[in-house]
């Protein structure tokens, strides 16, 4: 219905137990030759059942392209895409065919179409990231080839990484289940999600994402910050509850003189509490920012609740569900975070002559 992107756009179909999911970018530049295994790559660390602690449910999530790539290069065109859906169990949801899930889009869906999928959720699925996946991959081959988007789950309900990300090696984020660099941290975040699990229950936590060799100039004046369009992007993602930036809501409790980012000679900041971004402008620092997730909706047990009649029922979750969706949305935030950047990246391009 609304495309992501400004210049650079995004427009997506789809429903979690539909035939398939897909989308269509415009205004793609052409000539680029672009890896389609790297794409592939990413799908493959978003798609379920890749460990215990994520939801069983087994897609290949194999993308096929439909125009806009010839040759290995883009065409200028519409570039159009496709994932099919493989693995549904629609039967799991025939509960709440007229029953709402606490806290899940259920019933705001019910109210403002009259009509809804109820299977895994229809549309409000979170299984729509796969598309956002696909752009973001082919995004990240469009930027300059020295920046580099790093994201990684920082927290697991109370269990926080505590080191700073300048003390972590991204290489190991892949190196456990959790996408934690820090693996002390991470046994005990997948110790914490196997126990949620067992319960029947989810848990919430934060992922952050850490932006290196970004171009100064990046992001527009008013209406086009940088941080504001990261902040939309990443508050689209299903069960993000939150966003910041630089300081974040620490920087609400300083004062101007600590707070300030003082010029070194070469124009670099001595510190880096504005985040790599000032007037809503990318200023050649680390663009760092973290986004919080909630605990997924639907849990194991029972819950009170109405049909869509007004009557009071119980409801339980059957079938496959992720006990905590930071995991497979570590790439998500990057690959959105990469598609953003591309946007405002191409934008910039025509600022000066």
């Amino acid at each position: 219905m609304f495309d992501l992107g400004n210049f650079l756009t995004l427009s997506t179909f789809g429903e979690s137990h539909g035939a398939a999911y897909g989308g269509i970018i415009n205004n793609f530049p052409a000539g680029l030759a672009v890896d389609l295994d790297k794409v592939q790559q990413e799908l493959d660390r978003r798609k379920p059942g890749q460990s215990a602690i994520v939801t069983q449910r087994k897609e290949s999530d194999t993308v096929k392209f439909l125009s806009g790539i010839f040759d290995g290069k883009t065409t200028g065109t519409p570039i159009g895409f496709t994932i099919e859906n493989e693995n549904q169990k629609s039967k799991d949801y025939d509960h709440i065919s007229k029953a709402y899930r606490p806290s899940h889009a259920d019933f705001t869906y019910d109210q403002k179409f009259g009509h809804r999928d109820y299977r895994g959720g229809g549309k409000s699925s979170a299984r729509e990231t796969v598309n956002w996946v696909v752009a973001g991959s082919l995004a990240k081959q469009l930027l300059p080839q020295n920046v580099e988007i790093n994201a990684y789950v920082s927290s697991v309900g109370e269990i926080f990484c505590e080191k700073p990300y300048q003390d972590l090696d991204f290489s190991k984020t892949e190196s456990n289940d959790v996408r934690c660099p820090d693996p002390e941290t991470a046994e005990k975040m997948i110790s914490k999600i196997k126990e949620i699990k067992k319960e029947g229950n989810t848990i919430g936590g934060t992922i952050t994402c850490v932006i290196r060799n970004l171009p100064v100039g990046i992001g527009e004046p008013v209406f086009g910050k940088l941080q504001a369009e990261l902040a939309k992007a990443m508050l689209n993602i299903n069960a993000c509850k939150g966003f910041e930036y630089g300081s974040g809501f620490c920087g609400a409790k300083m004062t101007g003189k600590d707070h300030n980012d003082l010029f070194n000679d070469d124009f670099s900041t001595k510190t880096n509490l504005s985040g790599g971004i000032q007037g809503g402008i990318s200023n050649g620092m680390d663009v760092y920012f973290r986004v919080a997730f909630k605990p997924v909706a639907t849990i194991l047990r029972p819950q009170e609740s109405m049909d869509k009649d007004g009557n009071p029922v119980i409801v339980e979750g059957k079938g496959r569900h992720d006990p905590c969706v930071l995991p497979r949305a570590v790439p998500v935030v990057e690959n959105l975070a990469a598609f953003v950047l591309a946007d405002l990246y191409l934008i910039n391009k025509l600022r000066r002559v």
